[in-house]
C-alpha cells in the first residue's frame, strides 16, 4: 500500500521560515524504478498549484513565485523522504501542502499532469501577524 505522509506545517508570523516533510513508502520498485517527487499547495479559495518537484535524476524545479525562497533536499540516506524549506513566509504562502510521486515513466514531472499520481493528505501551513 503506497502511503504519503506530510510532516512539519504549523502557524509562523510573516519572514519566518518553516520546514515540511514528505515520507513515502510501499512505492511499486522503489528505489529501482525512478520517482519524481513534487510539492503542491492549496490556498483558501483557490486552486492546487504545483510549488516545485524533483524528477528521477535529482533536477529540481520550482515554480515562480516561491522567489527562490523554497528549497527542496533529499537525505541521502533517506531517498524516500523529501523536505522543502520554506524562508521568509508570506501570508500568501498560507495553504494546504501537498506530496505527490509517481513513476518516471509517467513523466508527471515534464507535462506537468499529476492526475494519475499518488498523493499525501496534506499538512497545512499558516502565515499570519
Amino acid at each position: 500500500q503506497v502511503q504519503l505522509v506530510e510532516s512539519g506545517g504549523g502557524s509562523v508570523r510573516p519572514g519566518e521560515s518553516l520546514k515540511v516533510s514528505c515520507t513515502a513508502s510501499g512505492l511499486p520498485g522503489f528505489p529501482s524504478v525512478g520517482y519524481c517527487m513534487a510539492w503542491f499547495r492549496q490556498s483558501p479559495g483557490k486552486e492546487r498549484e504545483e510549488v516545485a518537484h524533483v524528477d528521477s535524476e535529482g533536477v529540481i524545479s520550482r515554480e515562480a513565485f516561491t522567489e527562490g525562497r523554497f528549497t527542496l533536499s533529499r537525505e541521502d540516506n533517506a531517498p524516500n523522504t523529501l523536505s522543502m524549506t520554506m524562508v521568509n513566509l508570506k501570508p500568501e504562502d498560507t495553504g494546504m501542502y501537498y506530496c505527490a510521486a509517481g513513476p518516471a515513466s509517467r513523466d508527471h514531472c515534464g507535462s506537468g499532469d499529476w492526475t494519475e499520481a499518488y498523493w499525501g493528505q496534506g499538512t497545512q501551513v499558516t502565515v499570519s501577524s
